[in-house]
């Protein structure tokens, strides 16, 4: 079977990954790499042996005419990009959020099935062994479930300057968050039924009406909750920066891991290390039936692996006609969430979904 031509545009820390992972695998053939900052892209191109680079994704696009592209740019840009390849009649891999409308992502959505063309989003968790055994465990401790999840970063220089860049078209709890409801969705199997979300302006940097810390809390149909907590920017405490927690009637399970980093590190964002599983039953007495569990999952893939995981899915989602409707779905259901949680905060009111 040839092999599938395709351009990477982005190359940052999610392109660069993305990159190595085409580079590898025998299915793909990488015929381009694409991204504003020369540095960025010749530096890429020489790690990986010499690949053709462009400054401009339209001149690229023409260019090379591949079967399928990798977009890893700012969010702003996806919906363009997206439409420019699928009307290319090219297969669209592309980082999160599909858009920044839920209207403009369904729109994407109707485009790649009209013009038959497989379009993967970038929801890494959903490859990560480790995060798809703490979803089977939640899913064993009974209804409603709790779920407390954040993601603060510390950020200073460069990633403080990337992070001002996202929140030019939006706040951490949509750019993030759209990982972590797509797993609680995934948890719960159940459909979200409200949304609501507090927030802060904790900087003069970004704009005045965007803020750079934000909290969400979303109500399930089955009772169950969840909170999501992400904040941007130098001021950010690492105290409790990863909090990934689940409870049930029949217990609780937490990502523990003491040799985690901190918030600069991109390993650290998916990072487990091991599973606890505390066993909520108690005999006649009221004491415990069971001793708390461990589930080791240190051997779990690192960032570039976990990427290559991303990639063989979306190699087979070619190569194999996958039907990709759920997934699709799914991409759209998490981002309603989140956008609904940036109205909460910007109105003040809880929104019913």
């Amino acid at each position: 079977m040839d092999k599938i031509r395709i351009l990477v545009v982005g190359c940052g820390n999610m392109g660069t990954s993305h990159a190595r992972a085409y580079h590898q695998l025998e299915g793909f053939e990488l015929v381009g790499l694409v991204s504003r900052k020369p540095e960025s892209r010749e530096k890429l191109s020489k790690e990986l042996g010499g690949y053709p680079t462009f400054g401009d994704f339209e001149s690229a696009l023409a260019a090379t005419r591949p079967d399928a592209v990798s977009i890893n740019t700012y969010p702003d840009t996806h919906s363009a990009y997206i439409r420019s390849c699928l009307e290319a009649d090219a297969h669209v891999f592309v980082e999160k959020p599909l858009a920044l409308t839920v209207e403009d992502a369904q729109s994407l959505v109707e485009l790649a099935i009209a013009k038959k063309k497989k379009m993967v989003v970038g929801y890494i968790l959903r490859v990560h062994p480790a995060w798809a055994k703490f979803v089977e465990v939640a899913q064993g401790l009974g209804k409603p479930l709790v779920m407390r999840m954040n993601l603060n970063q510390q950020s200073s220089g460069e990633q403080w300057y990337t992070h001002k860049q996202l929140m030019n078209s939006m706040s951490p709890i949509v750019d993030c968050g759209v990982h972590y409801v797509d797993i609680m969705c995934l948890m719960t199997k159940s459909v979200p039924v409200s949304v609501s979300a507090i927030g802060a302006r904790l900087s003069d940097e970004i704009d005045s009406q965007m803020y750079n810390y934000g909290q969400l809390q979303v109500r399930f149909k089955d009772g169950s909750v969840g909170w999501y907590e992400a904040g941007w920017g130098p001021m950010m405490s690492e105290t409790a920066f990863f909090v990934k927690d689940v409870i049930g009637p029949k217990g609780c399970v937490s990502i523990v891991d003491e040799a985690k980093g901190g918030s600069d590190d991109v390993d650290g964002h998916s990072k487990t290390g091991a599973l606890k599983l505390h066993h909520g039953t108690i005999d006649q007495n009221g004491h415990f039936t069971k001793p708390d569990e461990i589930i080791d999952t240190s051997d779990e893939p690192d960032h570039d692996g976990l990427c290559l995981l991303e990639q063989q899915y979306f190699l087979k989602a070619i190569t194999e006609n996958m039907d990709l409707t759920d997934h699709l779905n799914d991409a759209v259901n998490s981002l309603r969430i989140v956008l609904a949680a940036d109205e909460s905060f910007k109105t003040g009111k809880t929104v019913e979904l």
